[in-house]
Order: C-alpha cells, then structure tokens, then sequence
C-alpha cells in the first residue's frame, strides 16, 4: 500500500482512535498553520495529558488535488524537528514545522503534518489498551502576493451518486463547513455542520453523496451556502443534469 493511499482518509484536526475516550490525551496546538513570506517556519505545542509517557512521530507530507480529491506525497522541502520525542506525563513539548527549501513560495504551498502517538510500552507491559491517535494538521506557505480564491460550483449525477464539485481559480486555499445545498423548490442537502474540506488553490474538491436523495430535483441551479475562512458563502451551482 502507498504512503498516498494510507493516508486518504486523513481529515482536518481529528484523530482516529481505537477509544474515543482516550483521545483527549495527546493534545496538538494549533490546529493549522498559515505562514506568509519571509516566514519560513511555524511552530506545534504537543501536550501529553495522561498519567504515562507518550511516544509521538511527525512527518511532513506534501497535500494536492487530483480529480477531486485530496492526494497526499512524502515532503522533502518541509520537515518536523524533532521527528520524534517522548513526552513526560503532563508536559508540553514544542515541535517546529521548517521550510528548508531555497527556492521562493510559489503562490501558497500546502501540507499537513501527521502528529502520530504510538503504542505506549508502558501499557503494553500493564496489558492495558494501547490507543493510536492521528492528527493531521493543514500547513501552508504562501508567497506575498498570492490571488484570491475564486471558486466556482457544479453539481452532477454519476449513476446514484450526487457529486458536487468546487473548482478554485484562485491561488488560496478555500476552508468549507456546514456546507449546504439548496435546489429550487426549497429541499436542502446537509453535508454535516462541522468542517466539509479545503479546496486548494488551483484545484478541484469533490463531495459525493452515496445514493441520490428521494425527491430531491437536480435540475437547474442549486444554491450553495457555506461558512468558510474568508467568510459566509452564498454561492450558484450549476447543475450538468438535463430534464428528468
């Protein structure tokens, strides 16, 4: 399996968890950086909240978009110093996010940092459950003068599917939560209240309903109203459907 292929299902500050309750344990402050020229490094906290040590890894990894989804490589002119450390019981650590290439940001560069707490041997050895937290936390340099993001809708049918596609002409990312559809006669779709994705600059984002929604008709334009970090959307989706 490639490292692209592992990591598609990372998400935007969450943690994957073999118990919820656990989670909590290993905090990671901020939950995104966004460095502007000359600034070419930033800053993570790492807390460790539980009663042991906790063995944490970072790594870099460089974040694009293919074909509407979020496609993920290894970093080589972005690294976490350290890679690794041991965190003592109740202490913070701070870990440093380095931009060591030469060359100058094109336009805004993007990448996540995957923050990985291993196995605990101290739970090992007491036969307690050991808990793998993964965070991913978004980064990204951008040069001085960087264009705005400029995004634009469509929505289509693939089959069952209901597939709803940002496209980003712009050189800024765009942040997306509670991302909603609305079609003419007034029948909304909830992508969920909280973080719906990024589209990066120059980019294509997707967002893919698994079965098409009962009744609810595609044709026409749709309206689009989001949260994002630019502020609220109020945006006009196009829809590839014809008459049905």
């Amino acid at each position: 399996m490639t490292i692209r292929s592992r990591l598609l299902w990372v998400a935007a500050g969450i943690c994957l968890v073999l118990r919820p309750s656990l989670a909590a344990q290993l905090h990671v402050e901020p939950v995104l950086l966004e460095l502007g020229a000359p600034v070419a490094a930033g800053v993570l906290t790492l807390r460790n909240d539980d009663d042991v040590e906790a063995v944490v890894q970072t790594r870099v990894v460089r974040w694009s978009q293919s074909n509407g989804n979020d496609v993920f490589e290894p970093a080589t002119d972005v690294v976490a110093s350290p890679p690794s450390v041991t965190l003592a019981p109740r202490t913070d650590y701070v870990v440093r996010i380095v931009r060591v290439s030469k060359q100058p940001v094109a336009a805004e560069e993007n990448y996540r940092v995957i923050v990985d707490q291993l196995p605990s041997a101290v739970r090992q050895q007491s036969r307690s459950v050991n808990v793998l937290i993964r965070q991913s936390i978004p980064v990204f340099f951008r040069a001085r003068d960087v264009r705005p993001a400029s995004v634009s809708w469509t929505l289509r049918r693939e089959a069952s599917k209901l597939v709803l596609t940002a496209s980003n002409a712009g050189s800024e990312h765009l942040r997306i939560a509670s991302l909603r559809l609305r079609n003419s006669a007034g029948a909304t779709i909830s992508y969920g209240n909280g973080l719906a994705g990024y589209v990066l600059g120059q980019s294509v984002k997707s967002w893919i309903l698994p079965s098409h929604p009962t009744g609810f008709d595609v044709r026409g334009s749709m309206s689009i109203v989001a949260e994002s970090n630019k502020g609220p959307v109020s945006a006009i989706a196009q829809s590839s459907d014809g008459p049905q």
